[in-house]
């Protein structure tokens, strides 16, 4: 009498396991890249919020842009940003409730105890390709201050740098880049010397470090770069989504496009140079330098 197999033979299992790995093999980039795009499409969203946000701000204050960050020495440099005060809130947190929710769980009105390096505790002011890039010095999107909106201190005491900024104008609204991932005074080195995200680091080849505000392409010796100071490295927008930075420009929409799409030039090594063209920055559709400094 004989009696039914029911098992599989060792050759049988390799074949299914061969199967499994090439299937596997095969979607992989595939789904990769549809994880991917699925970030890009959820920062564009969070781009979108922080660019009605904007518009907003603008609303509300008689037509004056929002500027980067509020300059020190003026008052006593606290800020409301919805569910408290703030020592000098950076762009992002500036809008507080207008973008739908409040940037800090527990906001700090001093400079003292880490009030001038707090994180961003809500996801909607965070980029799921770095979620953890939330320290709203070292942040994950950069805002277009040198043209919308500089107001660091001018060298000796001769007000803000460029501020405030009239939205009226802005010519035009659809050319002009808001805001962008950007990955801070890393830019001003080759992609070889950069260095990991450091919540509340400091070193300037840190991805992130001072990304709260995005350098225009092309810069002059006459104007302001990175972290304020002379010398300074530049910052410029960071590829992150399948190479490509996520750009709100200043009527709300939104759009992924590759540095030099922008006007950024970089060298062989990954820097980005100076010698860009500025005329998506400017609000003038022409390539204007960017505000004289110095």
């Amino acid at each position: 009498m004989h009696t039914r197999r029911t098992g599989f033979t060792l050759v049988e299992l390799l074949v299914v396991v061969g199967i499994i790995a090439l299937l596997v093999a095969i979607l992989a980039p595939s789904l990769a890249r549809a994880r991917e795009l699925a970030r890009a499409t959820v920062c564009a969203t969070q781009q979108r919020n922080l660019a009605r946000g904007w518009s907003l701000y603008a609303a509300n204050h008689n037509g004056i842009c929002l500027p980067g960050r509020f300059g020190s020495g003026h008052g006593d440099d606290r800020y409301w940003v919805g569910n408290g005060w703030k020592y000098r809130p950076r762009w992002v947190a500036a809008m507080g409730m207008l973008v739908g929710t409040v940037p800090f769980a527990s906001p700090s009105p001093v400079k003292a105890g880490g009030g001038d390096r707090q994180d961003y505790t809500d996801p909607v002011y965070q980029c799921p390709a770095v979620p953890d890039w939330i320290d709203e010095r070292n942040y994950a999107y950069g805002y277009n201050h040198q043209f919308l909106g500089n107001a660091r201190n001018h060298p000796g005491g001769k007000g803000y740098r460029h501020w405030p900024v009239k939205m009226d104008f802005i010519h035009p609204l659809s050319g002009t880049v808001l805001a962008a991932d950007c990955m801070g005074t890393a830019a001003g080195f080759g992609a070889a010397q950069r260095t990991p995200y450091e919540n509340d680091g400091t070193d300037l080849t840190d991805m992130a470090n001072h990304a709260w505000c995005l350098d225009p392409p092309r810069l002059t010796n006459a104007g302001d770069r990175g972290t304020g100071d002379r010398g300074s490295p530049r910052t410029a927008v960071d590829p992150r989504h399948l190479d490509k930075a996520t750009v709100s420009f200043c009527d709300e929409h939104v759009e992924h496009r590759v540095p030099e799409a922008l006007g950024y030039r970089l060298a062989a090594d990954g820097t980005y140079t100076d010698d860009g063209d500025n005329s998506l920055f400017s609000g003038t559709g022409r390539d204007d330098d960017p505000p004289r400094v110095w």
